[in-house]
């Protein structure tokens, strides 16, 4: 997904450097994917919802066309399309000390998705989460800096902000499972709205788990899967279907029983 969005090699070798400015560009992958990416040939649906809380309208395109998505498979373009979140699986296969995110955390991404997406882009008219997305600079500003003097011209101090935002979650993905998906990424919230209500869910089976915890361990988010599999902080991956306890279905086939044997869990994430 992520080669197909950002194959405009034209962006890289012409002289000066240009973003394509295309018709493709009025329309979105269902990723994170950085706009001013001299190869990218599709827009951001974050980057877009921000654009149009800057101009103050609502941007109903965007909207319908997330909800199609959650609706339909929840967060699972997190779990199978995202290249930010394979660059995070990829270093934490890295030897280093290993460490699990405190669940308190996840409900950040949320936060994040209200503050820095919509509220203050439409107070400032800036598009704050862009300014400092570490999947923007990854993609976007590095290679900026690297093939184009104007561009290097223009640094301040904002990029080394973005550059050192970058550093944190590189490092820390070395040591523990996925920290941007599990605290920041806005667009993993949206999509996490929509898991317990989507067309694709899992389902548990109670009498066959046994607790060995063997789902979390393969989990890129660390979730028990009996805590809840279809809690927002899921992005899908599907990994922990390995397990003849947990399979995936559709709303049309029976639910699982965990909510009627465990009433009492709730799950904030």
């Amino acid at each position: 997904m992520s080669l197909g969005a950002n194959s405009y090699v034209q962006g890289f070798v012409s002289n000066p450097p240009a973003i394509y400015q295309g018709s493709a560009k009025g329309f979105c992958v269902p990723i994170l994917n950085c706009y001013a990416c001299p190869s990218a040939l599709f827009s951001c649906p974050i980057g877009t919802i921000q654009h149009f809380m800057v101009v103050h309208q609502i941007p109903y395109y965007v909207i319908g066309y997330l909800s199609i998505i959650g609706a339909t498979i929840g967060r699972m373009p997190c779990g199978t399309l995202c290249p930010f979140g394979l660059f995070q699986d990829l270093l934490y296969k890295l030897p280093s000390l290993k460490i699990k995110l405190p669940p308190f955390l996840r409900p950040m991404k949320y936060m994040v998705l209200v503050a820095l997406v919509i509220v203050i882009p439409w107070i400032t008219n800036e598009n704050w989460f862009s300014k400092l997305c570490p999947m923007g600079t990854l993609i976007g500003g590095l290679p900026w800096v690297t093939i184009s003097a104007e561009v290097r011209s223009m640094i301040r101090d904002l990029f080394w902000i973005k550059v050192s935002m970058l550093i944190f979650f590189t490092a820390s993905s070395i040591v523990a499972k996925r920290p941007f998906c599990q605290m920041v990424c806005p667009l993993g919230a949206l999509y996490g709205l929509f898991n317990r209500f989507s067309l694709v869910r899992l389902k548990w089976d109670a009498e066959k788990c046994t607790h060995c915890r063997k789902c979390q361990e393969v989990c890129p988010m660390e979730i028990a899967v009996w805590e809840g599999e279809n809690i927002g902080h899921c992005i899908r991956c599907l990994d922990c279907t390995a397990c003849e306890a947990i399979n995936v279905c559709t709303v049309l086939t029976s639910e699982s029983t965990k909510e009627s044997e465990q009433p009492g869990s709730v799950e904030l994430a």
